[in-house]
Parts: structure tokens; C-alpha cells; sequence
């Protein structure tokens, strides 16, 4: 992967359906040291734990015949709402003035659904997207996978 430059100050944004660690960058383009700026963080059970009823049946308008309907996933749900509450946090920064650039790093799946939900303000300060799940990772080893080193010993 080609590494992305984070300038001094910029804004990087990792999360996921259920986490959300925003960085402000201390350091520079060479060698960025990510420091936390925001955490936001969900609790989003399996759907098994959040919804209890069965799936409903349809009917069909001729005929007796019946089809079971689809189950609603409450955890996929929960996870894009989840990216609109990131889109709306990062809003609320950028209209205060927090930061002029931005990276983000997501799973392609959170990523899209950020895309959709970001202000024209927020999508004009983004410098650089990466499609990688990085939430759970420490933030040296962030640093060192969105500067490009990730074969490189830490």
C-alpha cells in the first residue's frame, strides 16, 4: 500500500460500526504521531440479542399461499446508523474550525455509508480514504500503516 501523507495537524478518523477514534496529528508528514483527540463507541449486540420475534409471514393476494419474510439484521442497522453519528461528529468539527484536512480509515462497508453521510463541508477537507479496518489497533501501529511502512519491524 502507498502511504498517505498526514501533515501537521490533520485530522485522521478510524472506525467501524461500534467505534469511532478521531487523531489529530502532532507530528508531520514524515513522521506523523497521531495523539486522540475524540472517542465515540456504541454498543451494538448480535440481532439475535436485540430482536426477539420471529420473522413475519406474507400472505399471497390469489391462492393460500404463504412466504416467511426476510429477519432484520438490528446489528447491520445499528452499524450504519452508527456511521451517520460519525458524519455528524465530524461535521460539528469541522464547522468549529477543528481541523482543515482529513483522513479517514474505515471498512469498505462503513466507508461508503460515510461517504453518503458526510457534509459537502467534511467531503472537502478529506485528503485521503483508506478501506482497511484499523479500530482495533494501537496508534503507533496506525501511523506506521497509513504512512505505507506496513512490511517494515515496529
Amino acid at each position: 500500500m502507498a502511504g498517505v501523507s498526514i501533515d501537521h495537524n490533520t485530522w485522521v478518523m478510524v472506525g467501524d460500526g461500534e467505534k469511532a477514534l478521531f487523531f489529530r496529528n502532532e507530528g508531520d508528514a514524515t513522521y506523523p504521531n497521531l495523539e486522540v483527540v475524540d472517542v465515540l463507541e456504541q454498543e451494538n449486540p448480535k440481532t439475535g440479542d436485540q430482536g426477539t420475534d420471529r420473522p413475519g409471514r406474507a400472505f399471497a393476494s390469489v391462492g393460500r399461499r404463504r412466504s416467511a419474510m426476510q429477519e432484520t439484521n438490528w446489528h447491520k442497522l445499528e452499524k450504519h446508523r452508527f456511521a451517520k453519528e460519525i458524519a455528524d461528529t465530524l461535521y460539528s468539527a469541522a464547522h468549529r474550525g477543528q481541523y482543515s484536512k482529513l483522513v479517514i480509515a474505515a471498512p469498505p462497508m462503513i466507508m461508503g455509508d460515510l461517504r453518503k453521510a458526510f457534509h459537502k463541508e467534511v467531503s472537502a477537507k478529506v485528503v485521503a480514504e483508506v478501506s482497511k479496518d484499523l479500530t482495533n489497533m494501537p496508534a503507533h501501529e496506525i501511523e506506521r500503516i497509513l504512512a505505507g511502512n506496513a512490511n517494515s519491524g515496529a
